[in-house]
């Protein structure tokens, strides 16, 4: 049998590849790939090939190269899973070294504000794409560290110096599972649509009005102009429930009827989350 091939936000060591890792296990061939794009056009490519990218941290924001993707549907690819991991972080480097560079993806500087004033007031602060990126830079070099997960460690020949670096704020990663076929998961517990609403005034007001109306509760919505038309913009929605539930049925049927286009990206679970 075939071993299930799986691309991810890479190199290797990053979050999505421990994320996929988690979710897949030894079944799995993982394939790191160098952006958010690679990933999706490598799952459109081959129905039965999965992708895990980031869509949304905790501190950060939405991953804006992914809603994009999303509501654009180029490449097309449909939402299967949503994945979360609660990140904790350790300081790597090597021992008897004195810091003086500190490498990091920008949002660890940000959780971890506090103890990197405490415990590295001194060191420079140099920000690069990722955690896994981080690690390798503190390895090219003398007196550098890196805040990642402890595998790094392992992957660029470092120690962990101290685990976990406490942070000010809770540090919350969340992926998507993505395929290259629809598949609507009738008992998912949350729903992503792309909308276009006609530009009149009230529009959006009577768009959300259709959920609040049928008691449905939306967790997310992200505006996104519209490449080629100034001043006219696409909305990313997550709504939780049920295709299945009665309320969310006459909602969406509601919904499609207000909007100028109306795609359902997926209907999918929500995994518990993982623990770095």
């Amino acid at each position: 049998m075939a071993r299930l091939e799986v691309g991810y936000l890479g190199p290797m060591g990053t979050y999505s590849h421990l994320v996929a890792e988690k979710r897949y296990g030894p079944r799995a061939k993982l394939f790191p790939l160098p952006t958010i794009l690679d990933v999706c056009q490598f799952v459109s490519r081959d129905p039965a090939r999965r992708g895990i990218v980031p869509i949304e941290n905790s501190s950060g924001g939405a991953i804006y190269e992914m809603v994009d993707i999303l509501l654009g549907n180029r490449p097309r690819v449909n939402i299967l899973e949503e994945l979360s991991l609660n990140v904790r972080l350790a300081l790597l480097g090597r021992r008897g070294e004195k810091p003086r560079v500190l490498y990091s993806h920008f949002a660890p500087l940000d959780h971890c504000a506090g103890w990197i004033r405490k415990h590295l007031l001194r060191a420079e602060k140099r920000v690069v794409a990722s955690t896994a990126v981080a690690a390798l830079q503190a390895a090219s070099q003398r007196n550098a560290v890196a805040l990642g997960d402890r595998k790094l460690a392992r992957l660029y020949g470092l120690e962990i110096l101290h685990y976990p670096v406490e942070a000010d704020m809770p540090n919350v990663t969340v992926f998507l599972a993505i395929g290259g076929t629809r598949r609507i998961q009738p008992f998912g517990s949350k729903i992503t649509l792309a909308v276009k609403l006609p530009n009149v005034p009230g529009s959006l007001c009577a768009f959300l009005e259709t959920f609040r109306d049928h008691g449905v509760n939306l967790s997310r919505l992200l505006s996104r102009p519209i490449r080629g038309q100034p001043r006219q913009y696409a909305f990313l929605v997550d709504i939780e429930g049920s295709v299945e539930a009665s309320n969310v049925r006459r909602a969406l049927r509601k919904a499609r009827s207000v909007s100028a286009e109306f795609r359902l990206v997926g209907a999918f679970p929500c995994r518990k989350p993982y623990t770095s």
